[in-house]
């Protein structure tokens, strides 16, 4: 695998939105999964956030369901996450990760993994 480059975090307001982008260089990633994960400042670990398999199966934690969508575009090597109604906790470094895995474990699977683009959002 090669690397992975999040991009569009930034500071905005409760209820405001943000699209993250994740892009691949050196590799083409169609035929893996990508997830974004968030470190919060009182987080002791990464937290899953959105999971997009290569067929586009995707998968959310409960606290960003309704709120974010995650996509992909293989084309561009490129996978978007979507983040309306943005809320102060989801503030955090937001990072973006793959696995090869389809029935994967977000805890133990993912061993590529982007530096992480801070969103903060404010109350």
């Amino acid at each position: 695998q090669g690397q992975l480059a999040e991009s569009g975090g930034g500071l905005v307001q409760d209820g405001d939105s943000l699209r993250l982008s994740c892009i691949a260089s050196g590799w083409f990633f169609e035929t893996y999964t990508v997830a974004w994960f968030r470190q919060t400042p009182a987080g002791k670990e990464r937290e899953f956030v959105a999971g997009i398999t290569y067929n586009e199966d995707v998968r959310y934690v409960d606290s960003v369901k309704g709120r974010f969508t995650i996509s992909r575009d293989n084309s561009l090597n490129l996978v978007t996450l979507q983040m309306d109604n943005l809320r102060p906790e989801d503030t955090g470094v937001y990072y973006c990760a793959s696995t090869r895995k389809f029935a994967y474990n977000p805890r133990t699977d993912f061993d590529s993994w982007g530096r992480g683009t801070q969103v903060t959002v404010s109350s």
